[in-house]
Order: C-alpha cells, then structure tokens, then sequence
C-alpha cells in the first residue's frame, strides 16, 4: 500500500507475466486479495475482446455521418450486429471472424454467379 499525495492510499498489484514483463494494477480499494483482482482482470479482459470485436467486426468506428441521431443510429444497429454474431457463434462454434467472412465469401460468390456490372478492357 502506498499513499498517493492529493488522492490518499491505494493497494498496488505488481503480476509478472510468462515473458518476463511486470503488469502493475492499482485499486483504492484497500480491501482487495488477490482472488479478486484477478476476477476483475478477467472481467476487464472480456470488455476488451468485446470492444475489438465491435469495432473490427461490426465497423461501429466507420460512420461517415455527422448528425448526432444518424451516429446514433449506426452505432445501435453495430451493436445490434455484433450480438447477433454473439450469439450465432455460441450456437454454432464458429468465431466472429469466420461468420464474418463466410457472410462475405458467399456474396462474392453469388455475385460472380450473376455480376450485375462488367468492365471490358479496352486495348
């Protein structure tokens, strides 16, 4: 426990990692073991995976509008995405990535079947 001047006494946690690299975590609450802190860092690991999952799968950080409700809007409907991938993945097995590019392989598959555009190479 250290005291931090303007702020009062925290609780240090120093975790050595399988390379060789320190993780320090800090907490004002005085009270917590070990058990604890490693329940958090599994909580707080989840809410990452959950955040890159949003913005690598369901593009919540591509929105090329400026309206307040349009931002809204598409940051709602990513998360929306992003639960239905939740979910599929848990019923099927598959990960995020790869029903995200099954999704894709199969439109580019139908597309070739019928292209709806051609472009001739002019010599």
């Amino acid at each position: 426990m250290v005291h931090l001047k303007g702020f009062g006494f925290i609780k240090l946690f120093g975790i050595t990692g399988k390379d060789g690299t320190i993780e320090y975590w800090a907490t004002n609450h005085l009270d917590m073991d070990d058990l604890k802190r490693l329940q958090l860092s599994e909580f707080s690991w989840k809410i990452e995976e959950y955040h890159r999952n949003l913005k690598q799968f369901c593009g919540v950080e591509r929105s090329h509008v400026r309206a307040a409700k349009a931002q809204r809007n598409h940051i709602g409907l990513a998360i929306r995405t992003f639960l239905r991938f939740s979910v599929f993945s848990f019923k099927t097995g598959l990960s995020c990535f790869e029903l995200k590019y099954r999704i894709i392989r199969d439109a580019v598959r139908k597309y070739m079947e019928h292209p709806a555009w051609t472009f001739e190479a002019t010599a």
